[in-house]
């Protein structure tokens, strides 16, 4: 029953979100702080990284019974899903994440000068009252991308397919990790602010092989639609 399923969806930027770039050549004057950008269309991006790290953190809170001091120490349930390096337990990962592009850039140019604003903050030295600003480059609110995941079904290290329990529960703590980023933030400085998010229209379908007999899409997606908001 080898398959691949895609989990598409959107994610809508609800409060001004800073997922940091390299400033390594910024000209005098620049902004302090930008954003990653597709080099290709310089258009803001979320690398899939960005998505897997928070999500994993997010779950790893949740699901995990003591601190973990790597993600090789997660929960099973965890490991199974984003993957182990460790070399008596590796895993390859279930999830493979994509980048996300904006998506709705000719829409935001009709309403915005610009895709991205520059938020000016300052802090005050205590001591001296000494002021330091600064300027953050952030996606704009109602900036949205496509979410792209693909979700491998494949022999273990025993030569077993898993069983659709297992596979049902993967598609449970996925459906949790969307649920627990709609609380949260992604990206920099969300303790401010910045990076809430939205999400919407979450969908898997086959896009390789066919699944099993008795793992139904209609429960996998059950699962998907009642995490998006």
């Amino acid at each position: 029953m080898y398959a691949k399923i895609i989990i598409s969806g959107e994610l809508e930027v609800l409060t001004g979100m800073h997922i940091g770039g390299s400033d390594a050549f910024s000209a005098i004057g620049a902004t302090d702080s930008p954003i990653i950008k597709d080099p290709v269309g310089n258009l803001p991006m979320i690398p899939g990284s960005s998505l897997k790290g928070k999500m994993r953190t997010l779950l790893a809170r949740q699901y995990n019974e003591a601190l973990a001091k790597s993600p090789n120490e997660d929960d099973d349930r965890i490991k199974r899903l984003f993957g182990s390096s460790e070399s008596k337990t590796y895993k390859t990962a279930r999830l493979i994440f994509s980048d996300m592009l904006l998506k709705n850039g000719d829409a935001l140019r009709e309403q915005l000068d610009s895709l991205t604003e520059v938020k000016f903050e300052n802090t005050i030295n205590r001591i001296s009252a000494e002021a330091n600003p600064r300027q953050i480059e952030r996606a704009v609110r109602g900036s949205k991308f496509d979410i792209a995941l693909i979700y491998e079904i494949s022999r273990n290290a025993s030569g077993d397919f898993p069983a659709r329990e297992e596979i049902l529960e993967d598609f449970d703590l996925l459906a949790n990790g969307f649920r627990l980023l709609t609380y949260d933030y992604i990206g920099g400085n969300g303790s401010r602010g910045y990076g809430r998010v939205g999400i919407k229209a979450l969908k898997a379908d086959v896009a390789v092989g066919e699944l099993a007999d008795g793992l139904d899409l209609k429960e996998i997606n059950e699962k998907l639609y009642a995490c998006a908001l």
